[in-house]
């Protein structure tokens, strides 16, 4: 997929865990896996407002473009 999202590292950078970042932002850990892991088809804009709210970051560095070789 050519849209990779970079929570994980994010989540790293902040040491914060899925457990506690999951319940901050109102969302299941194991849907917090799904975004991580690249299985998500689609994210809410609401999700998206949320994960930037608390991980204090623009949308630009939770999602990047890598073109498919």
């Amino acid at each position: 997929m050519a849209i990779v999202v970079d929570i994980d590292v994010l989540l790293a950078k902040r040491k914060m865990s899925v457990g506690d970042f999951a319940d901050a932002i109102g969302i299941t850990p194991a849907n917090v896996a799904v975004l991580k892991n690249g299985r998500a088809k689609a994210v809410r804009f609401t999700t998206l407002d949320a994960i930037c709210r608390v991980l204090e970051c623009q949308p630009g560095e939770v999602l990047r473009f890598v073109p498919d070789d």
